[in-house]
């Protein structure tokens, strides 16, 4: 069996840069230049903003990469489909990336932004994309990596968690769930959802709520959607179990919330979302709740707006998971107590 090579990453969530998703540091360019971007396994492509910043740049903690003053650094003229999308926001380009002294990939094909892309308040560079295709970076370094990768996103938004790229050892309590056939020729990983579980009890959804439209996997996500009929079930069955706790005005998208005000013991139900194979992953308690403060908790699960929306299981119900991605297989596993 080759032996594939594997790198250890440190990531934290972006609160201190305007954003719930969660990032990790790479390097650019000769000389090197470095920039936390969020990583994103529902994207397939990554990106930084550019001088000279033709369009619009919203403001970023490091300074804006400028590729006339890199020597790897070059522009990709192309007609194709994919490179006339790139050009409405950006260039196609080519550059080193530096991930660790031993791991750098030259030539590595990214974009070059020239127009913002992210909701006002958020001061990151970019992204990097893990999804699917020939952009992403699980494609473009595939030789090194052999499609693998894992993440863990700890509880405690303060914390740090780690993404690894190439791990050949897998936890003992490892699960595996297939890759949704659905979404095979796209930039996702889809997965099949079919339960969920309150306080170890199914809660009566149809089958066909979870398959309408499939579900996706996505670190890029902070909130679980789900199909409209599934979301109002978890709510009603949820709700059975909360009756002691005073509500408490609902927060944007998340409309179920409690006043936890001056208690020192919180109980609440098991939530637990069941995928094929059954394959259920218990939430923990943070990705259980999305806490404001403590006079405003809400079930951290929203409603999509439509049927026919794809549904997607975000980064918090994803907490303390090791998260493996395993492309060439076809699976995506979850082993609990990966990071606390």
């Amino acid at each position: 069996m080759e032996e594939i090579d594997s790198i250890t990453l440190p990531t934290k969530k972006g609160i201190a840069v305007g954003t719930g998703n969660y990032l990790v540091t790479v390097r650019f360019g000769t000389p090197l230049k470095k920039y936390a971007l969020i990583f994103d396994t529902g994207s397939h492509f990554t990106w930084t903003q550019c001088e000279p910043c033709a369009g619009f740049c919203h403001d970023q903690v490091e300074p804006i990469f400028n590729p006339s003053k890199s020597k790897s650094y070059s522009n990709i003229s192309c007609r194709a489909q994919t490179c006339n999308q790139v050009s409405d926001e950006g260039y196609l380009a080519k550059e080193k990336l530096t991930i660790t002294r031993s791991d750098v990939f030259p030539g590595y094909l990214f974009g070059c932004g020239q127009r913002d892309r992210f909701l006002t308040g958020n001061r990151v560079a970019g992204l990097i994309g893990l999804g699917r295709g020939n952009f992403s970076f699980v494609s473009q370094t595939a030789k090194k990596y052999n499609k693998i990768f894992s993440h863990c996103l700890p509880s405690d938004d303060s914390s740090v968690g780690y993404l690894s790229f190439g791990k050949s050892r897998l936890p003992k309590s490892i699960q595996f769930t297939p890759m949704s056939k659905s979404f095979q020729k796209t930039p996702f990983y889809g997965l099949d959802i079919i339960g969920i579980n309150v306080a170890g009890k199914r809660v009566p959804i149809k089958s066909s709520v979870f398959t309408t439209a499939g579900a996706i996997i996505d670190s890029g996500t902070v909130i679980t959607r789900l199909p409209p009929t599934a979301y109002a079930q978890l709510k009603s069955s949820f709700q059975k179990w909360m009756t002691s706790y005073p509500r408490a005005p609902a927060l944007s998208i998340l409309d179920t919330c409690y006043d936890f005000s001056n208690l020192s013991v919180i109980t609440t139900p098991a939530v637990g979302i069941v995928f094929n194979g059954g394959v259920e992953v218990y939430i923990d308690f943070s990705g259980i709740f999305y806490m404001r403060n403590i006079s405003q908790a809400c079930l951290a699960f929203a409603a999509n707006k439509d049927a026919r929306d794809v549904a997607i299981f975000g980064n918090v119900q994803q907490k303390t998971y090791e998260v493996v991605y395993d492309d060439v297989q076809g699976r995506v596993g979850f082993a609990a107590d990966g990071c606390s």
